[in-house]
């Protein structure tokens, strides 16, 4: 593999970890500021992000879960005062 094209993968996964990072903190503020979002819609924005997330990145839905879910778990118990 040359230089450049190793330069390009590099560019183009920096391109994908800046967009999942943009999803990441939209879906985190809507639910954090839609208060006419209910639990169950909630969750259904985190389902999404977690589809978004393995589409852009093939296999590592574990990852996701490892990094992801804790934050937005927090988040909804105490958006939601539930577990």
């Amino acid at each position: 593999m040359s230089d450049e094209d190793r330069a390009a993968l590099i560019a183009h996964e920096n391109k994908m970890i800046r967009r999942l990072r943009f999803l990441v903190e939209l879906t985190f503020a809507t639910i954090a500021q839609d208060h006419s979002l209910t639990l169950e819609q909630a969750w259904e924005h985190v389902k999404a992000l977690k589809a978004a997330a393995v589409a852009m990145f093939p296999g590592k839905e574990q990852t996701f879960d490892l990094i992801y879910l804790p934050r937005f778990s927090r988040l909804l118990a105490e958006r939601f005062r539930a577990n």
